[in-house]
């Protein structure tokens, strides 16, 4: 039996570079974002989650879909898996800061990929497919 985690993400992509952050408690890195809470749309989870981890204030009114992927969930006992709904959009002109539970922020390369958790290792991979990171 296969446990499925749903959880949003937000793809930011700057100078062919995809923001990403770590969290303190693990040594993978993420897309900003996280589990939807009770009553909300995947896009206000999104919007939501990126305000508390990197501080930028996205509308999710402002997101589009982007691509949803289906892979191993770090850190979670065998057989569990996340299905990562991705957004892009919004955000313009902000920076991003640590906040809340994330130790580190980065812009990533397809070169750094192996540094990733596997559902982001795939987005990384399926951005540079798109021309969209180097």
């Amino acid at each position: 039996m296969t446990d499925t985690i749903i959880a949003t993400a937000w793809v930011c992509v700057r100078d062919r570079h995809v923001l990403v952050v770590r969290p303190g408690y693990t040594d993978a890195f993420y897309l900003p974002g996280g589990k939807p809470e009770e009553g909300e749309t995947y896009a206000e989870a999104a919007a939501r989650e990126v305000r508390e981890e990197v501080g930028i204030v996205v509308d999710p009114a402002d997101l589009e879909p982007f691509t949803e992927i289906v892979a191993p969930a770090h850190n979670r006992p065998p057989g569990t898996v996340v299905r990562l709904i991705c957004f892009t959009g919004g955000g313009d002109g902000q920076e991003p800061a640590a906040a809340a539970e994330i130790g580190e922020i980065a812009w990533f390369t397809a070169h750094d990929r192996r540094r990733c958790a596997p559902a982001i290792q795939l987005l990384v991979d399926e951005l540079a497919g798109r021309g969209l990171v180097h």
